[in-house]
């Protein structure tokens, strides 16, 4: 099995080793940047299975460079976000640009390393159709309109549970109007959880969802 390969972005020397020694010693190859200039370096020669970024940088911010790499199409890899001092808008906003994930800084190890084993192996699940001979219909009704959905009773479960999350999130998003802070307290989940289930899903917004400011 090929090494994973991760790079650690943090102006602080401290955070940088201790991720380091940890991940080492769980078995991944670890690279190391202190600014966004040496990630961009980095990034531009290679493509890391996994980024753990640092937010307050100097300089070029942790966002920012999110920001860069998105628009440069070089984001296609998982990116989980760092932060003593984070804030709900600046997770949601990490989220909608690309990151998979986020960690409040001092991290434990047992966060660091669960965090760390989910983001590498994150698939973005897209919507497949189920053989037609296996499939069983859903009939919802949404402002009116019915809309029929198959059901993949026969696909393997991983699979299916994509669908039908997929559906499920779409539902409720049309339902809310996509309003993203109504459908989380519909559903009972924490908006920035909510935001990131949907890039996972591949679910794009076709409305721009602004987080509400109180």
């Amino acid at each position: 099995m090929t090494t994973k390969q991760i790079l650690v972005v943090d102006d602080e020397i401290g955070i940088r080793e201790l991720l380091a020694e940890i991940l080492f010693d769980e078995g991944y190859q670890v690279h190391l940047a202190e600014s966004a200039e040496q990630a961009r370096v980095y990034r531009n020669a290679r493509e890391p299975d996994l980024v753990l970024l640092d937010i307050w940088m100097p300089v070029t911010d942790g966002v920012e460079l999110l920001k860069e790499w998105a628009e440069q199409e070089l984001l296609t890899m998982p990116v989980v976000m760092m932060s003593g001092h984070g804030t709900i808008e600046t997770a949601v906003e990490a989220t909608r640009i690309g990151a998979v994930d986020f960690l409040e800084k001092p991290i434990s190890l047992q966060k660091l390393l669960s965090t760390v084993a989910r983001a590498i192996n994150i698939e973005v699940a897209h919507l497949v159709e189920a053989p037609k001979e296996t499939q069983k219909n859903l009939t919802v009704e949404i402002a009116g309109v019915e809309k029929q959905y198959a059901l993949p009773l026969d696909m393997p479960l991983r699979q299916a549970r994509d669908y039908f999350d997929a559906i499920y999130f779409q539902y409720h998003l049309q339902k809310e109007d996509e309003n993203i802070s109504r459908m989380a307290e519909k559903i009972g989940v924490e908006r920035t959880h909510l935001y990131r289930k949907l890039k996972q899903l591949g679910i794009k917004l076709t409305k721009r969802a602004v987080p509400d400011s109180h």
